[in-house]
């Protein structure tokens, strides 16, 4: 509104003094002008002070000087006081010099804005009213339209300066945001400069935070990744007849071999690596800038590759071959103890020979274990922990069977360390003289040509690599009669009616009389399960293809465990058990249906036959599967370490091995003289 005003304050200002109006309206300008003067005192105050100033007095219009000279009879002193404090020269409007003077609120409620509206409103009929003054007296060159034109214009020009100003905030407030960013980023690059400064020298790359790495083996590495690079380059300089730089490269990786030897960590190589790493790669800068390229390079690699896939495969052979190997072995500390034993055993009188309590044996109110091992320090494991976690030791009896070599050393062991109030017998193997080749279709097939083609003159191992395939099934534990007597139970214990089947390579950790309270439901077997969603399976045992395994069983049907059975030797002769075995056995002469071991005929022979039992009874993996569950293990009745890492060998699992070792005296006489510890 106060603008509106102003701008029709200027057009009658204009027309006066154009002369067209009565001189009746120099009262009408009068009272128009007092009310200007009275919200926009600094703009008149201005207009006039320039019009003095830039024309003289003598060029100001009579009614100009007039409204002047009135001025001082409207106002008051105090607001031509406050008016000419806030009008400045240098800065014609002073809105802070008004607001501080002594006015009451009523004369200090204008803003700065519109103040500063109005007085560029002011400024711009003042610059029009210059250039009409330097007209001709008399003509007028301002009419209706180019009074409308002003008024738009000045209205225009307002808005321009307007937006220039918030343009010019928002500069400042941009400039003031860039350079806070720029202070951090400042900052930062000092900080980076200063973990450069601190870096490690010698890696890749000092800018790439994942090389610096805290591996213990990084230099070590670095060297074989020389050696490599090195030997690509040595084909590339011998393909180019550079036999400097072959001789070169042929020196330091000697150097480099000999300094890494069989170092796997930093700390295991010499001082001197250090000097022979930057050798080397000195070596290989010389060699790049002579050798180079990148086709040769990248296909001597890539041959280096499939040399290396092949000889990691090999090793892997050789690897199961050995590990094989050594599981069927047995470490000489024991084979040293079991010699020690027989020769012993040999020196007693026959009276002396003979274990007490025989007439438990044959008692069938007691709790009988069958326990079949050629491994005197394993069946005293198996015969200590079932003792010492039994709760009345006196029921127990236990029926050892053995082959002619360690049965003075299993007799000798057991005479020297009685288990307790428990009963034990040894028996021979040998001396089963139903148990012959007439009879057993597997003694049979072990004589006949075909199996030993198989074991010893077929596809005969010239090297370790080759000589892996099928190699566990060439195992001699196949071969022994001991793997096979399960098969046999009723014949070798006649007067029984239940007997619980015990694995050498296991170890008792409760009380197992509460499988005799089992009730096997008219079955014969009772064992643990060992299937899983997809393993452990009928199918992986046994020839699918063979129309005789698929006609009669079911390739998903659950997998059980041999090392701990409860066997009803009752029901087992009702269902002639030991008849199926043979029909199966003389069926596989050829190998069609099974490869050789006891698992595969056990799963067909008791198929339908086995009840499963709870899983706690028997643990099993812990000669194979390094992640079983502690808990696991502690809770179970009984752990077997079935698998190649048996506990008493140099390749069993460390953390298994505690598991078994206490139930042994190690400072027992034998064992300190074969060096058993």
């Amino acid at each position: 509104m106060a603008l509106k005003q102003g701008h029709s304050n200027v057009g009658v200002h204009r027309s006066v003094v154009s002369g067209s109006w009565l001189p009746l309206t120099v009262l009408v300008l009068f009272c128009v002008i007092s009310s200007l003067v009275f919200f926009f005192g600094s703009g008149i105050r201005l207009d006039v002070n320039e019009y003095s100033d830039g024309l003289g007095n003598e060029n100001i219009d009579w009614r100009e000087r007039m409204v002047a000279q009135h001025l001082k009879s409207l106002l008051s002193k105090e607001v031509i006081h406050a008016i000419t404090a806030a009008t400045d020269d240098s800065n014609p409007f002073n809105v802070d010099a008004f607001r501080k003077s002594n006015l009451s609120a009523s004369w200090r409620i204008v803003g700065a804005d519109s103040l500063t509206e109005n007085n560029s409103i002011l400024k711009t009929s003042r610059i029009h009213g210059d250039n009409k003054q330097k007209l001709p007296r008399g003509r007028s060159t301002v009419s209706s339209d180019d009074h409308s034109d002003l008024v738009d214009n000045s209205a225009k020009l307002t808005r321009r300066q307007l937006r220039e100003k918030r343009r010019e905030k928002r500069v400042a407030e941009l400039v003031r945001h860039d350079d806070e960013a720029a202070i951090k980023l400042e900052n930062a690059a000092i900080e980076r400069s200063k973990s450069v400064d601190l870096a490690v020298l010698g890696k890749y790359s000092i800018w790439r935070r994942d090389i610096e790495n805290e591996n213990s083996d990084t230099t070590v590495r670095f060297m074989r990744d020389q050696m490599i690079m090195s030997r690509v380059y040595l084909t590339l300089a011998k393909m180019k007849s550079k036999l400097d730089l072959f001789q070169e490269l042929q020196t330091q990786i000697k150097d480099s071999q000999r300094v890494l030897g069989e170092a796997t960590t930093d700390a295991d190589l010499p001082h001197s690596a250090q000097e022979k790493m930057k050798a080397m790669g000195q070596v290989l800068s010389k060699a790049r800038e002579q050798l180079y390229d990148c086709k040769l390079v990248t296909g001597k690699l890539r041959a280096m590759l499939q040399t290396a896939d092949e000889q990691v495969r090999s090793l892997k052979r050789q690897s199961t071959f050995l590990s094989q190997l050594a599981a069927k072995t047995i470490p000489n500390g024991i084979h040293c103890m079991s010699m020690r034993l027989t020769i012993d055993y040999y020196l007693l009188p026959p009276e002396k020979r003979m274990f007490p309590k025989s007439e438990n044996l044959e008692n069938r109110d007691l709790y009988h274990y069958a326990l079949f091992s050629d491994n005197v320090l394993a069946a005293s494991v198996v015969v200590n922990s079932t003792i010492m976690n039994a709760k009345d030791p006196s029921k127990h009896v236990f029926h050892l069977v053995t082959d002619k070599l360690n049965f003075g050393a299993m007799n000798m062991w057991f005479l020297l360390n009685p288990p307790g109030e428990a009963t034990i017998h040894v028996e021979n193997v040998d001396e089963f003289k139903w148990l012959n080749s007439s009879y057993c279709p597997v003694l049979r097939q072990l004589e006949s040509a075909s199996m030993k083609e198989y074991y010893f003159k077929a596809d005969h191992p010239t090297t370790l690599s080759s000589g892996s395939s099928n190699l566990k099934y060439r195992n001699p534990k196949y071969l022994s009669m001991l793997n096979h007597l399960r098969f046999y139970l009723p014949e070798v214990y006649p007067k029984l009616d239940k007997i619980l089947f015990l694995d050498d390579d296991i170890v008792v950790q409760k009380d197992l009389t509460g499988l005799w309270a089992v009730d096997l439901q008219g079955m014969v077997n009772g064992a643990v399960e060992t299937c899983g969603e997809s393993f452990h399976r009928f199918d992986k045992y046994l020839n699918f293809s063979n129309p005789h395994i698929s006609r009669n069983f079911d390739p998903n049907a659950c997998g059980w465990a041999y090392g701990m059975n409860m066997f009803d030797l009752k029901e087992w002769k009702k269902k002639d058990i030991t008849g199926i075995y043979h029909k199966w056995q003389n069926m596989n002469e050829d190998r069609v249906l099974w490869k050789l071991g006891t698992l595969p005929p056990g799963l067909m022979t008791f198929y339908g036959l086995t009840h499963p039992l709870k899983k706690t009874w028997h643990v099993l993996g812990l000669g194979y599967n390094p992640s079983i569950d502690r808990t696991e293990i502690e809770n179970a009745a009984v752990i077997h370490y079935n698998g190649n890492m048996k506990p008493w060998l140099e390749i069993a699992m460390t953390k298994y091995r505690s598991y078994w070792s206490k139930y042994i005296k190690y400072d027992h006489p034998y064992l300190r003289s074969c060096k058993l510890s």
